[in-house]
């Protein structure tokens, strides 16, 4: 099912199980370029150190707005599916990870007051009891130590983003059982199930003070004013994952997907050194564990394969 003939070769020997296997990671997002705007430097640095990352897309995003105004022409709005394929492509090579599409269909942002019904067909509405079978399969031919997705809010309220939770959910929990799917392979349990945890009320804050100590504007001021600091929020981060030096290939990766993102918008008005100097890690909570407690001792974890790796080899 993978071609990882594209896979740059990792700068640092490859990281190990204590079996002796690569470690293989596994990221489920709801549309082309989530897997670029959420934890993409922790990608990049897992893939630099030879561990082997596949990113599962459940949406072709093909009802995503064009947020990009350069990007706002017909020839575009007539061919959106194949154009977000095509920028996905590129991001995956940026990023040097294995892409696979689960094959289900955007369902849209609704907006109005009250919200209209979601297309009929579309991902948020599937049962994810039935609709995790395509992402089971992917896990027990993948056989990930770890699976990173989205908390039971989706992270903000996409109805995308909230249905990749609950597939997510149901494909660790069925991937596992030898009872589930039985047509879909062995049974496969993954290790360590994280939810992202990338736009949290901390990080944006020493971001936006950051910002004003150095005299330059912050596009999160009009936000840190009505936001409130939820300490039972913030308490849910257990794992902060040093990667500072890959948010240029994070930043690149973001940039592929052209009709999503405004070279000139918010993503990328705090520069590079700003981000570095105040938050240089991308956060996680860990849900659910095989392998251990989910709260870890001794603090938090710095490595989503804590507990699974052993030490680097040759």
């Amino acid at each position: 099912m993978l071609d990882r003939s594209s896979r740059p070769r990792p700068t640092t020997p490859l990281r190990v199980d204590a079996d002796g296997e690569p470690l293989r990671l596994l990221h489920v997002h709801a549309h082309p370029d989530d897997e670029s705007s959420k934890g993409a430097a922790t990608t990049a640095r897992y893939v630099a150190e030879g561990v082997q990352v596949l990113v599962a897309t459940c949406t072709g995003g093909e009802r995503g707005s064009i947020l990009n105004p350069a990007m706002e022409r017909p020839d575009i709005l007539a061919n959106i599916t194949e154009v977000r394929r095509a920028e996905m492509e590129r991001a995956r090579e940026i990023l040097g990870v294995d892409q696979v599409w689960l094959g289900f269909v955007d369902s849209g942002l609704p907006e109005g007051d009250p919200l209209p019904p979601l297309p009929e067909g579309c991902f948020g509405l599937t049962d994810p009891a039935e609709s995790c079978a395509p992402l089971v399969r992917v896990i027990r031919e993948f056989r990930p130590h770890v699976i990173t997705t989205y908390d039971e809010n989706g992270g903000y309220p996409h109805p995308d983003h909230i249905m990749c939770h609950r597939v997510s959910v149901a494909a660790w929990e069925a991937a596992a059982d030898p009872q589930a799917f039985p047509e879909l392979g062995e049974p496969w349990a993954a290790s360590k199930l994280y939810y992202h945890f990338s736009f949290h009320y901390d990080r944006m804050l020493a971001l936006h003070e950051a910002m004003l100590r150095h005299g330059l504007e912050s596009p999160y001021a009009e936000r840190m004013k009505d936001w409130t600091r939820d300490p039972a929020h913030q308490d849910r981060i257990t794992t902060r994952v040093p990667c500072a030096e890959y948010f240029s290939v994070r930043d690149a990766a973001l940039l592929a997907h052209a009709t999503q993102v405004d070279p000139h918008g918010a993503w990328f008005a705090v520069p590079l050194d700003v981000q570095t100097e105040v938050w240089p890690t991308e956060d996680f909570e860990l849900a659910q564990s095989r392998i251990g407690p989910t709260r870890p001792e001794g603090g938090l974890e710095d490595d989503l394969f804590a507990g699974i790796a052993v030490p680097a080899v040759g």
